[in-house]
């Protein structure tokens, strides 16, 4: 005669088997949902720092110590007074989300080769801000910088680039306005062939928290 007790007991195991089976798709898709939800909101935030175009607009750009410049589009200044150097570049912003830049730093290799191959800087090599600056998506704004300390580190070299008008880059940090997501963005300042001010383009972009593209 058929043992009812282990059938209903291997019945029970089944039915709970396929559950589990169920119960576990459910909840992987349901993940799956949420990592692309969260995907899509993130992209929907995620900026990107580019110059700024040449028909673009001059922008007035101030310091802390009451020293002003105009900035025109797809252009940077470079400024010596006394022991201060001061730096500014027009950027736009090509993302879909507010950028918030957090800091930058000087990079004065001139070595291709280098340059080609070169990591992401360490973040703690950025110098901060004295001010929040926030670039709206689509829009275009300026960065601003200045070293005031002739005993600086990087003020012998940058000072000899500006006088005798040679290319330096600048990377600049930012990230999302949570604060997450954030860029280093190399941008490659030289000098105009016929005017006192410079001209900027980008050479590469790393991602902080996220998988590099590359």
């Amino acid at each position: 005669m058929p043992n009812w007790v282990v059938i209903s007991s291997l019945a029970t195991a089944g039915g709970t088997l396929v559950l589990a089976g169920a119960t576990f798709a459910s909840v992987r898709s349901a993940n799956r949902s949420a990592r692309v939800a969260e995907e899509s909101l993130l992209a929907g935030m995620r900026p990107l720092l580019m110059p700024s175009r040449p028909e673009d607009p001059p922008i007035k750009v101030g310091f802390a110590d009451d020293h002003f410049v105009q900035v025109r589009g797809n252009g940077g200044t470079a400024e010596i007074l006394g022991s201060a150097i001061y730096l500014t570049m027009s950027v736009r912003n090509a993302g879909t989300g507010i950028a918030v830049l957090h800091g930058w730093r000087a990079e004065m290799t001139q070595d291709i080769s280098v340059l080609a191959h070169a990591k992401c800087p360490d973040v703690e090599s950025f110098r901060r801000l004295t001010r929040d600056l926030y670039i709206a998506a689509g829009d275009v704004s300026f960065w601003q910088g200045a070293i005031r300390d002739s005993q600086d580190a990087d003020a012998p070299e940058v000072s000899k680039r500006i006088r005798s008008r040679e290319r330096f880059f600048v990377d600049l940090l930012y990230g999302d306005h949570r604060g997450g997501q954030r860029v280093v963005s190399r941008f490659s300042v030289q000098p105009r062939e016929s005017a006192e001010d410079w001209y900027v383009t980008v050479s590469r972009h790393w991602n902080v928290d996220l998988p590099d593209p590359r």
